[in-house]
């Protein structure tokens, strides 16, 4: 599913999104110098590299990426 179906089956509430368990997420990993985010149920997904600690690495400048967690609202996104 493309990212503009995806942003609206999320706006609309349609089945479309039942593959993304939005319950499991804690949050997310984000790049304060790239600002990238990566919701935490996608690190694997994605195949982000990760570091000695386990922490994943941006996947866009390689630097550890520091963990968010979420609210009410189901993702640090």
């Amino acid at each position: 599913m493309g990212i503009v179906n995806r942003v609206s089956a999320a706006l609309s509430g349609s089945a479309e999104m039942d593959d993304v368990d939005v319950d499991a997420s804690r949050g997310a990993y984000w790049c304060d110098d790239c600002s990238v985010c990566v919701r935490d149920v996608t690190v694997d997904e994605e195949g982000l590299d990760r570091d000695e600690a386990g922490t994943p690495l941006c996947p866009d400048c390689g630097d550890p990426m520091r963990f968010e967690r979420s609210y009410e609202d189901g993702c640090a996104c």
